[in-house]
């Protein structure tokens, strides 16, 4: 079974994971504009990091077999410096229309301070100007006070929940969040956020109608294989095969396949692999190691 995971922050995971991965079957992979586990401090930072997930990281990535994608936007917790967050909101619109851009996020609240509220409404503005989906991050505290917020400013914009995902759900906000309209998705996190024992039970209590699982797998302790993973678990519950295939497949390509940039022919055909290539001058290998080179016949 092929998979996508469409929130996976792989600028911060090994080569190993690459591998992993693809063995396991994921085919495509969404990589979110993420914050570094502190403040940036100045807008070149920024800029350098979204050159990075439109440039050297889906490079690296199909030198494993991968296709990547991702999402731009100004994260949350870095939304309250203020003077910062304005210079980034100048930076955004150059990178809305490159190659391999599906929306815009992740974005959403943190604290639920005035200023993350400005900067979320003036992107979501964004992704109606560019025609983007929009991938929102809720908040780990008063996570249902958030999620509603966040929902209501959506719904006032008039932005269509069908181009919507609301990601990081639990039990709490799941209900509201589908009968709205919006595409719930659900972090898979090593004992934290949404385990895949309790998906399983989301996915039969719910089904899997505009249900999405992924992994946020980042710098932190997280699991880059949590989709095949907890696709398996739902097999050896006895959740159907089709409910399998949309919440670890078939919905993340539909709702990001509405940017015009995702696309299951990209990967549908299999490119052989040529890791003698660079990027830049660059390559995934170092001295002495040897390339793999598929040779298609």
């Amino acid at each position: 079974m092929k998979f996508i995971d469409p929130h996976i922050h792989v600028s911060a995971r090994t080569t190993d994971d690459y591998e992993a991965m693809a063995k396991a079957g994921v085919v495509a992979i969404i990589e979110p504009a993420f914050w570094l586990g502190q403040a940036r401090t100045t807008a070149g930072s920024f800029l350098d990091y979204f050159s990075s997930l439109v440039g050297f990281e889906r490079f690296r990535a199909s030198q494993f077999g991968i296709k990547h994608y991702c999402t731009i936007g100004l994260n949350s917790k870095e939304a309250n410096n203020v003077r910062l967050a304005e210079e980034v909101m100048d930076i955004l619109p150059l990178f809305l229309s490159k190659e391999g851009v599906v929306a815009i996020g992740e974005i959403g609240y943190d604290d639920m301070s005035e200023a993350e509220e400005r900067f979320l409404i003036e992107q979501l503005k964004l992704s109606v100007e560019f025609d983007l989906p929009v991938m929102i991050h809720t908040p780990h505290r008063n996570k249902k006070k958030g999620t509603y917020r966040t929902m209501d400013i959506i719904q006032d914009l008039g932005i269509a929940p069908s181009k919507v995902v609301i990601d990081h759900n639990n039990e709490e906000t799941v209900n509201e969040v589908l009968k709205r309209g919006f595409w719930a998705a659900f972090t898979i996190y090593p004992k934290t956020k949404m385990g895949n024992e309790r998906m399983v039970e989301i996915v039969k209590e719910y089904g899997s109608e505009r249900v999405i699982v992924d992994s946020a797998a980042d710098w932190g302790v997280s699991d880059p294989l949590a989709v095949p993973k907890t696709a398996n678990l739902m097999r050896e519950r006895g959740i159907s095969e089709q409910d399998i295939i949309l919440t670890c497949y078939k919905n993340a390509l539909d709702v990001y396949g509405q940017s015009g940039q995702f696309n299951e022919a990209d990967w549908s055909t299999t490119k052989p692999i040529d890791q003698r290539q660079l990027y830049q001058g660059n390559s995934v290998l170092r001295g002495g190691q040897a390339p793999r080179v598929d040779i298609i016949e």
